[in-house]
């Protein structure tokens, strides 16, 4: 937290004197002005690693785990078809859960279409969702 308050406090103050001028300078309706309002609306939420240090300092952890999922229904746009690029978009996405989740994706959908085959009640689904999938 010291190191926090230290190095990027003074940041953060000279970055909120610099928004806070440019924001006056710029129309709100231009490009710019609206990403410096975006930013001036969420800056309690930015500046919140400064008081709490479980908070990141960056989203790089978060862009890490969702990169494949967004990779993966990026894909399934080129898959021919709107239906079979829905289709993948669903498989991949229970993929990248179950990795997310510590789970291993070809068991888990064996598992889980097995139990789909077997007559697993459509209202108790949720039991079959990657984070409940018992190993």
């Amino acid at each position: 937290m010291a190191a926090r308050q230290d190095r990027s406090a003074p940041l953060i103050a000279a970055f909120e004197e610099w928004l806070t001028t440019n924001r006056a300078r710029l129309s709100a309706k231009a490009p710019l002005g609206e990403a410096l309002r975006y930013i001036a609306k969420y800056w309690d939420g930015l500046c919140l690693f400064l008081t709490d240090g479980r908070i990141e300092m960056d989203s790089n952890a978060v862009e890490r785990t969702i990169g494949p999922i967004a990779l993966n229904r990026k894909n399934a746009l080129f898959a021919g078809h709107d239906a079979g690029a829905a289709n993948w978009g669903v498989i991949a996405s229970l993929i990248e859960t179950c990795k997310s989740n510590d789970v291993d994706p070809h068991a888990y959908l064996t598992n889980t279409l097995t139990a789909i085959l077997a007559g697993h009640k459509q209202s108790k689904i949720n039991e079959l969702l990657p984070w409940n999938y018992v190993k």
